[in-house]
């Protein structure tokens, strides 16, 4: 395909002449931040090539969207999810090209089906035999049946051994019987299911002979495919209004005695023979293989980048919003330039970076685990990959909502309007704090990972390479004399790297201390609980300030360019420094004279970043049909989108029956008292 112009993804209306001034004052070429964004010119030029498709076909329009009703939401979502499927068979795109996943990118939550693709199907592909994913994945990929992930019940979520559903083999009729004994058992959450879904992969306790095997994985049919009625032995519907995600139809399942055929266990790791013997054929851990890849599909397909528009939208909006006098008699400046919204915004916009990049660093250690797993059976590197994905879905989940809220309030009123886009970004980027595992949990996973880390340390054994840090030697000093000396990157890094190696020491020696001293495990973990979640933060932050350092060390740029991903590296990493500045101080690392440095120089990255802030986010490239808001367009005309958008509420034009009821007989009778 041929990749429309820069110039085509822009609208056609006049530009706002505060927003035109902002883009004619940055010296980068805007074009090579949004290659280096992309990964690559060609990826660049084939994610626009997408995009045009799609934003040229009607089917795919958000106009009005704000407007729709939940049910018309969900029928517009899977009307483009069937055109979707039709269109990348019609322009001959293959399911695992880049084309597709682009698209997918794209339209995000404009489409229904989202379980469906995202978990569905992979985790058909990673459980399955040959045999099951020949059968099944075809059928799914059209659309011929659709599948949810039936995990989470109405009393577990994240506790996945405590599942209380059941699939237990009948040798007698070589089938598995699944039940939800309790009400707290129901499957409840799992997206697609509502309306949608004919199929769903179900966790269920697996019992065979007596004996419990623990969490397995089977593919129950749980609607006909013929009128769409609920299987007998099966309960199934929405289960109700949520805070958003309007177009997802999340659903409840309940099972009294559903049998299922033998063959519909997902058996590529472990199998039932026929008399009920279980094989295992490789590690429990697999089956939560699926949770893990998920996690880190969803960080760059949903939770950064709600963040990265969230920031298009706040910083074009700052850049023509025009408040209060700067400098007296002058006309009203551009909030903008206030230090106090500099403050609010581009620690955002540098998060995002920061964040991005690691969720591309992510993506290639999940490849790579992927790959050992499938060619060699070998899941070594699985606990760590679960802990790096756990712990920065928590981090990157928490940091982007109170990212987004903060730039929603930053645009003031017109931030709390929907038709801003950022109330819905909100809506759904605060639900990843909760889905595919609790934050809290997901941290005290990953600080069970950095404990046995730390005793691997103690015994001189080697460590994983995102941990290899807690067995290198690190100063106990911050070495900063003047505040350009928080510019240099292994300055800082440093002071991360010794902030996070002796926070996980700390928890380690609490930990023993409490043991001991004569305490049970379970009570020594849960008193030092809260410890242990800081300390995995602290940990991963370290990951994602080093991540990004590595990265623009290797960078080959233009200068210009280069000096703008690098400033941003040092805001995020000084803007972390500021915000813990508790955990630094503490033991003599960094003085209270150097924070002030740290500050002084924070100050001063607000101001030149400022300068190209409206270009930066220019740079992550979303059209106006992707961003869907009224105050963040490319052209900057942000009252007249308003204005021009909330004329076409439905409420403007229908009958007010309200007033026909209960106003007009008191209005009518106001005159004879006026």
């Amino acid at each position: 395909m041929k990749s429309p112009p820069v110039s085509a993804l822009a609208p056609a209306t006049a530009v706002n002449p505060d927003i035109d001034s902002e883009r004619r004052a940055s010296a980068f070429d805007v074009e090579k931040l949004v290659n280096f964004w992309d990964g690559g010119a060609e990826r660049t030029r084939l994610r626009r090539a997408v995009e045009h498709v799609i934003n040229s076909d009607p089917v795919f329009s958000r106009e009005n969207q704000y407007f729709l009703t939940t049910t018309e939401r969900y029928e517009a979502a899977v009307k483009k999810s069937v055109h979707l499927r039709q269109k990348i068979k019609e322009l001959g795109w293959t399911d695992d090209g880049p084309e597709v996943q682009f698209a997918f990118r794209i339209l995000g939550s404009e489409l229904a089906f989202g379980v469906h693709n995202m978990v569905f199907i992979p985790t058909i592909m990673k459980l399955g035999t040959d045999a099951q994913i020949a059968k099944w994945v075809p059928l799914a990929k059209d659309y011929h049946i659709i599948g949810t992930y039936a995990q989470t019940e109405l009393g577990h979520g994240t506790n996945l051994r405590a599942l209380e559903t059941t699939a237990t083999f009948d040798a007698s009729s070589q089938d598995f019987v699944l039940n939800t004994p309790k009400v707290s058992s129901i499957k409840w959450w799992p997206g697609d299911l509502g309306r949608s879904a004919s199929h769903a992969v179900v966790l269920a306790q697996l019992y065979t002979q007596g004996v419990c095997h623990g969490m397995h994985a089977f593919i129950v049919q749980v609607r006909s495919l013929l009128d769409h009625s609920a299987l007998p032995g099966i309960s199934v519907g929405d289960i109700g209004p949520k805070l958003a995600f309007e177009q997802v139809d999340n659903g409840y399942l309940r099972m009294q005695n559903v049998h299922i055929p033998k063959e519909n266990m997902l058996s590529r790791y472990s199998r039932v023979a026929s008399d009920g013997s279980y094989i295992k054929q490789g590690s429990d851990r697999i089956n939560y293989i699926s949770m893990v890849f998920t996690r880190v599909g969803i960080l760059s397909g949903e939770i950064i980048p709600a963040l990265a528009k969230a920031c298009v939208i706040a910083v074009r909006y700052s850049a023509v919003r025009r408040q209060s006098e700067l400098k007296p008699g002058e006309k009203e400046a551009k909030i903008l330039d206030y230090q106090t919204q500099q403050l609010k915004l581009l620690p955002q916009v540098a998060k995002t970076f920061a964040f991005h990049l690691m969720g591309s660093s992510l993506e290639a250690f999940c490849k790579k685990v992927s790959l050992q797993i499938k060619t060699e059976r070998n899941i070594s590197s699985l606990p760590e990959l679960h802990a790096l994905s756990a712990g920065m879905k928590a981090l990157m989940s928490a940091t982007c909502t109170a990212g987004v809220e903060t730039c929603r309030r930053a645009c003031g009123g017109h931030g709390y309007s929907m038709l801003s886009g950022l109330p819905s970004l909100y809506g759904r980027v605060v639900a990843s704090c909760t889905y595919e595992g609790e934050n809290t949990v997901m941290l005290l996973q990953t600080a069970r990972f950095l404990m046995k880390c730390l005793t691997r340390v103690d015994c001189g054994q080697p460590l994983p390479q995102s941990v290899s840090y807690l067995s290198e030697p690190v100063s106990r000093y911050c070495s900063a004399k003047e505040k350009t000396d928080f510019s240099k990157p292994f300055l800082y890094t440093e002071a991360y790297k010794h902030r996070a190696q002796r926070l996980i020491k700390d928890s380690g020696d609490k930990l023993q201390s409490l043991l001991q001293s004569g305490f049970e495990q379970y009570v020594a973990w849960n008193v030092t609980s809260a410890q242990l979640a800081k300390t995995a933060i602290a940990h991963c932050q370290y990951i994602v300030v080093k991540n990004f350092v590595e990265i623009i060390e290797g960078l080959k740029l233009e200068a210009e360019v280069q000096q703008v991903i690098k400033r941003l590296c040092d805001l995020h990493a000084l803007t972390g420094i500021l915000s813990n500045a508790g955990d630094f101080l503490y033991d003599g690392y960094i003085t209270g004279k150097q924070l002030d440095l740290v500050t002084s120089s924070h100050l001063d990255l607000l101001a030149l970043i400022r300068t190209d802030a409206v270009s930066i986010v220019d740079a992550f490239d979303y059209s106006d049909q992707q961003l869907n808001s009224a105050i963040g367009s490319y052209d900057g005309n942000s009252y007249q989108h308003l204005f021009e958008w909330a004329q076409k509420s439905p409420s403007n034009t229908k009958v007010n029956l309200a007033y026909e009821k209960y106003l007009k007989p008191r209005f009518q009778a106001a005159p004879s008292k006026l």
